[in-house]
C-alpha cells in the first residue's frame, strides 16, 4: 500500500491585484463578536481586517433566490456582507428543493426573499436583507441597482440577462453571472468600462426554444453549489480588490468530466455604449401569448392556434367514442413523458420535428403539448410553415392538464 507523504504548507504570499478598484472602503471597525465570527477571515495574509471591513460595508444584491442565488446569498451572509438584498417574486415549491438549498420543508408557499431571508438570519444575524419581493423589469432595474455595490445574476432566462447587464452598464457597477443546465455551468464578471459586458459574449439572444431552461432541461442539484461558491468568491474579490477576477473570462465546468475549461471574451470597441433599457421580451423573440393564439419560432411569425386542455379533454372523449379524428403529439423529452404523460398522446421529441425526422401527415388535424406551451408553440410555428393547415399548441401543457383534468397526476 503506497503511503501518501504530506508537504508542509506554502510559504503565505499576499493574494495578487488584477488592478481593478475595490468596490467599497474599509470604513469602521469590527465588534468583538464579528472578531471572533470572522476571525478565519482576519488572519489571511493579504486579506485580513481591511477586506472584512469593506464586507461588512458592502451592499450586494442577488437576483434571485433559487438554485443560484441559494448558496450565494448563504455564502455572501457567512463571509459578512453587510446588506444583501433579495430580488424575488416567486414562492417556494416542493420541486425547488432538489437544489434550492435555501429553502426547507417548512416554506412550501412561502415567498422564496421572506424564506432566504429566515435562513440568512440563521447563518448570520448581523446582516441587513432587504427584500424586494417584485419581478425584475425595466421599470423597476435602474432603481433597485443604484442602492447596491455589486449585482449578482442567478436567472434562468435570457431576456432577464440582457436586463441586468444593461442596467449595470448604465449604473457603471459590476456584476456576477452564472448559469447552469443539466451537467454544465458557467460563471463570469461584467462590467463597461473595466472589459466585456454580457453583450460581448452573447451579442445576438439565441433563438426562443433553442435553449431549455432548468424547468424544460432538467439540471443536477449540486451544480447550483459548485456555479454558486465559484459566483460569491468573485464577489469577495470585486468587494475587497484581492485577487484576478473573471473579468474577460467565462469559466466552463462540465460536472459529468470534473473538468473546468476557460473562454476568453473581449469587449467589442466598435459597438455602442449600452444607455438604454429596452423591450428585452421583443429583443430575445420571446413567445407573446394572448388570449387565443401563441407566437411561433420567432417574434415575427403569425401567431400559432391554442386549445385549452379543457377543450383538449373533451375532444381526446369524443375520439375514444368514435366522435373525432385527430394526433395528439407530445413533443417532451422521453425522461418528461416517463414522470407523467396524457393517455392517447404520441410522444415524439421537438427536435425530431424541427430536424424533419418525424413523419407527420400534415393533412391531419394534430394537437401538440409539451409541458407549459412554449415548445408546442414553438413546434406549432414549425409545423405551419411546412404547409400543416389544421395545427394546435395545448395552452399550458401537461402543467395545466394535471392541474384542470387529471389532479392525480404527479406535476415537475
Amino acid at each position: 500500500m503506497t503511503a501518501f507523504r504530506t508537504e508542509p504548507p506554502a510559504p503565505a504570499v499576499a493574494p495578487a491585484s488584477s488592478g481593478l478598484p475595490p468596490l467599497v472602503e474599509p470604513l469602521g471597525t469590527l465588534t468583538q463578536v464579528e472578531v471572533q465570527r470572522y476571525s478565519r477571515h482576519l488572519i489571511i495574509p493579504g486579506f485580513g481586517m481591511e477586506a472584512q471591513l469593506r464586507l461588512k460595508r458592502a451592499r450586494v444584491l442577488v437576483i434571485g433566490a433559487g438554485g443560484l442565488g441559494s448558496p450565494t446569498l448563504l455564502y455572501l451572509a457567512a463571509a459578512g456582507v453587510g446588506t444583501l438584498g433579495i430580488v424575488d417574486d416567486d414562492e417556494v415549491e416542493l420541486s425547488n428543493l432538489q437544489r434550492q438549498v435555501i429553502h426547507g420543508m417548512s416554506d412550501l408557499g412561502r415567498s422564496k426573499a421572506e424564506s432566504a431571508r429566515l435562513s440568512i438570519e440563521e447563518v448570520n444575524p448581523l446582516v441587513e436583507v432587504v427584500l424586494h419581493e417584485e419581478r425584475l423589469e425595466r421599470s423597476n432595474a435602474l432603481e433597485l441597482f443604484s442602492g447596491y455595490d455589486l449585482v449578482i445574476d442567478g436567472t434562468d432566462n435570457f431576456a432577464t440577462r440582457y436586463l441586468v447587464n444593461d442596467a449595470a452598464a448604465m449604473l457603471g457597477k459590476p456584476y456576477v453571472w452564472g448559469s447552469i443546465l443539466r451537467f454544465e455551468g458557467q460563471v463570469s464578471v461584467f462590467w463597461q468600462d473595466h472589459g466585456p459586458t454580457y453583450r460581448d459574449l452573447f451579442p445576438q439572444a439565441p433563438p426562443p426554444g433553442s435553449v431549455p431552461s432548468c424547468a424544460e432541461g432538467g439540471v443536477l442539484g449540486v451544480l447550483c453549489a459548485q456555479i454558486g461558491s465559484v459566483m460569491v468568491n468573485e464577489a469577495i474579490k470585486l468587494i475587497t480588490g484581492v485577487g484576478t477576477t473573471l473579468l474577460g473570462r467565462v469559466l466552463v465546468f462540465d460536472a459529468l468530466g470534473m473538468t473546468w475549461r476557460e473562454l476568453r471574451v473581449r469587449a467589442d470597441t466598435t459597438a455602442p455604449r449600452i444607455t438604454e433599457l429596452v423591450d428585452y421580451e421583443q429583443f430575445c423573440g420571446l413567445p407573446a401569448t394572448d388570449t387565443g393564439t401563441a407566437m411561433g419560432r420567432d417574434a415575427s411569425a403569425a401567431p400559432v392556434p391554442l386549445v385549452s386542455v379543457d377543450e383538449l379533454a373533451e375532444l381526446l372523449a369524443a375520439r375514444s367514442q368514435g366522435g373525432a379524428d385527430f394526433d395528439l403529439i407530445d413533443v417532451r423529452s422521453p425522461e418528461e413523458h416517463a414522470i407523467v404523460s396524457i393517455d392517447g398522446a404520441v410522444l415524439i421529441p421537438k427536435n425530431l420535428i424541427l430536424d424533419g425526422d418525424a413523419a407527420l401527415d400534415p393533412a391531419r388535424i394534430t394537437y401538440v403539448h409539451c409541458k407549459s406551451g412554449v415548445r408546442s408553440a414553438d413546434v406549432v410555428g414549425f409545423l405551419r410553415k411546412q404547409g400543416f393547415g389544421d395545427v394546435h399548441s395545448v395552452d399550458g401543457g401537461i402543467t395545466a392538464w394535471v392541474q384542470r383534468i387529471e389532479p392525480d397526476k404527479p406535476t415537475y
